[in-house]
């Protein structure tokens, strides 16, 4: 359930620190600065640390659930990381993947458009997810807690 609540952990600060800094600082920008820099991060994003980070948390919080004094909080962790990781794969996924075929180099109603059709969507998905991840590492700490 540590390392668990670790890997909960800094999903949680990184969603946190995407919600409150990077996106908003990102909005302050044009369509040809948005868009490069997103697909940017979506590709570095993509990494062996992040991946074992953020997928890690699941067969930890299912062992959690499955036995130990604290299942209930560890399978109320379980299930809003869940919610998370199926947020992320449904939702801020495709529309990652739909950003990285906007052509940078076309000029600005291209940009625009790309921008449009991503920015709101994934910020309102981000958000349901950061509020699921935080949630999950709160009931994480409860576990550690009552365990």
């Amino acid at each position: 359930m540590f390392a668990a609540t670790i890997t909960v952990g800094l999903t949680a600060g990184l969603f946190f620190a995407f919600a409150v800094a990077v996106m908003p600082g990102l909005a302050r920008t044009d369509a040809a600065t948005f868009v490069p820099a997103m697909q940017r991060i979506n590709v570095a994003i993509v990494n062996p640390v992040f991946l074992v980070v953020f997928l890690g948390p699941l067969p930890m919080l299912v062992l959690g659930a499955a036995r130990g004094p604290s299942r209930t909080w560890a399978t109320a962790a379980l299930v809003l990381y869940a919610v998370t990781v199926a947020i992320t794969v449904a939702g801020n996924i495709p529309l990652n993947n739909a950003l990285m075929k906007v052509p940078t180099d076309q000029g600005g109603a291209i940009l625009e458009a790309g921008r449009a059709e991503f920015e709101t969507r994934w910020n309102r998905l981000h958000l349901i997810r950061t509020v699921a991840v935080i949630v999950s590492f709160v009931c994480c700490l409860a576990a550690l807690r009552s365990g």
